[in-house]
């Protein structure tokens, strides 16, 4: 049980921490209260529409391929750091990643993904 003593000690200081903040937080925090403040928008523009309007799918479309696409791009790095080590085989495997990325990002151009039309 002693080894678990610092994985204990570890929750409790996490879970004190937050706390400890939140209640500094509210004592610090000035506090002076406005009408303007507690309007949707303090620049003055009305909103346009409602909060909960849809929107389009490829809003969302986009952002998934970018983070594919990103995540991606980061398994380059190791390939770069390890180029001398990894010769031809490492040559042969980043020829397949970029094949199949490029293959991708081909793949949703040709379908129209990235127009705006």
């Amino acid at each position: 049980m002693r080894a678990y003593a610092a994985i204990l000690l570890l929750a409790l200081v996490a879970a004190c921490i937050p706390v400890a903040v939140w209640t500094l937080a509210y004592f610090v925090a000035p506090k002076f209260p406005n009408p303007t403040k507690a309007t949707n928008y303090e620049c003055g523009i009305t909103s346009p529409g409602e909060a909960r309007e849809k929107f389009h799918v490829r809003y969302y479309l986009i952002a998934v391929m970018f983070l594919v696409f990103d995540v991606e791009s980061v398994f380059l790095f190791p390939f770069a750091v390890q180029f001398k080590e990894l010769a031809l085989f490492g040559i042969i495997e980043i020829g397949i990643f970029l094949f199949l990325l490029l293959f991708g990002y081909f793949y949703i151009w040709k379908k129209g993904a990235l127009n705006w039309e």
